[in-house]
């Protein structure tokens, strides 16, 4: 048995089974409305973006889908097209999540698409999405995807493969601005949150979210699916954890 083993725990997020659980709750709160198909939602440490994912993750409790499909930027590992892994398991302090191996083949028929494991190693962008998951969606099927350079098209066609129907969750791991100062971070996250509740993919680049290309292919299937995103937070660093002269963004978004 494969097992693709937790490498920012203790670091992103609690090591601890028991404070990682406490913490995810306090993030979640309680639950409103109907489930989305898909979210984007970020991938910093807990203590900076916790709080903006869970609003988020909350809209998820209870829902019946039992396969999330997950797609992040690769941070570590230049890549062309989208990169999945070879393992059967993904594990977290929480427990081990399967891996859909049949939804990975069906996505390994797209030239687009490859296993490479050495793009996984030491990224963060998935796997801190994996505890939220185990707790909100207690038996689902991971599809792991890094997202290298891929135009918004090739995202969504491997999107489009293993979309299928209500069973089916997709997350898109992204923050957004980088290092700027708190009030010019708070404009431009509010122009990329526009291009994204208007689906504009070609207005949101790299300098707008290091999630770009992954944002850029949702975009594009919420297009063709016929579905309307919604911001749901949008806050950053300074309003989280950190100080306010240099921030990073954050959103949670939500596509029905």
């Amino acid at each position: 048995m494969s097992v693709r083993e937790a490498c920012v725990a203790g670091s992103f997020y609690p090591a601890d089974p028991l404070k990682l659980r406490v913490a995810v709750r306090g993030y979640l709160g309680d639950g409103t409305g109907p489930p989305p198909k898909a979210l984007i939602v970020p991938h910093a440490g807990y203590v900076y973006s916790g709080p903006v994912a869970g609003a988020g993750y909350r809209r998820w409790e209870g829902a019946r889908g039992n396969r999330v499909v997950l797609l992040g930027p690769a941070h570590r590992y230049p890549l062309a097209g989208l990169a999945t892994h070879g393992a059967e398991w993904f594990a977290t302090p929480l427990g081990r999540v399967p891996v859909d191996t049949d939804a990975i083949a069906r996505l390994l028929g797209l030239p687009q698409v490859q296993r490479l494991d050495a793009a996984h190693r030491g990224e963060h962008s998935l796997e801190v999405h994996i505890p939220f998951l185990q707790i909100v969606l207690p038996d689902f099927r991971l599809v792991p995807l890094v997202v290298g350079d891929a135009a918004p098209e090739e995202v969504a066609d491997a999107l489009e493969v293993v979309w299928d129907g209500p069973e089916t969750f997709v997350v898109v791991s992204s923050d957004l601005s980088h290092y700027h100062d708190y009030e010019t971070a708070r404009r431009l996250d509010r122009e990329t949150a526009d291009a994204i509740e208007r689906l504009r993919p070609a207005d949101v680049g790299p300098e707008d979210a290091c999630g770009c290309r992954a944002i850029g292919g949702l975009l594009e299937m919420a297009r063709r699916k016929g579905l309307r995103a919604t911001t749901l937070d949008l806050r950053n660093s300074g309003d989280t954890a950190g100080p306010r002269s240099e921030v990073v963004g954050y959103g949670a978004f939500a596509f029905a």
